[in-house]
């Protein structure tokens, strides 16, 4: 559910100060847990350390971002891959067969 467009979007104010003191110049990473802040236009061109649990993701705000929050970017969770025999199977074979490149005969110039 989304917020009420009377309240508007959700800012964190401490970032939001962090952004309004820095220079576009200045190359720096923002951190910052506040990963349920959305990002504004002000936001765009900077770079947030946006921590997942673990560590700060580095995430460059496009001017895509614009409307979404910064939790949307840093994944929480690793994907490893779906696993069974069927997977492990498919896996096997895709490395076992060569591709179209290796098999057709290398043509020469024409004359």
């Amino acid at each position: 559910m989304s917020r009420s467009l009377r309240k508007g979007p959700f800012v964190d104010s401490k970032l939001m100060e962090k952004v309004l003191k820095l220079r576009k110049e200045d190359k720096v990473v923002i951190k910052t847990w506040a990963r349920y802040s959305t990002i504004s236009p002000e936001m765009v061109g900077y770079t947030f350390g946006v921590h997942n649990g673990k560590e700060f993701v580095p995430v460059f705000v496009a001017e895509d971002m614009v409307g979404h929050k910064l939790g949307e970017f840093s994944a929480t969770t690793k994907f490893h891959r779906h696993g069974g025999k069927m997977q492990r199977d498919i896996e096997a074979g895709a490395e076992v067969k060569p591709g179209p490149a290796a098999t057709a005969p290398a043509a020469g110039p024409k004359k």
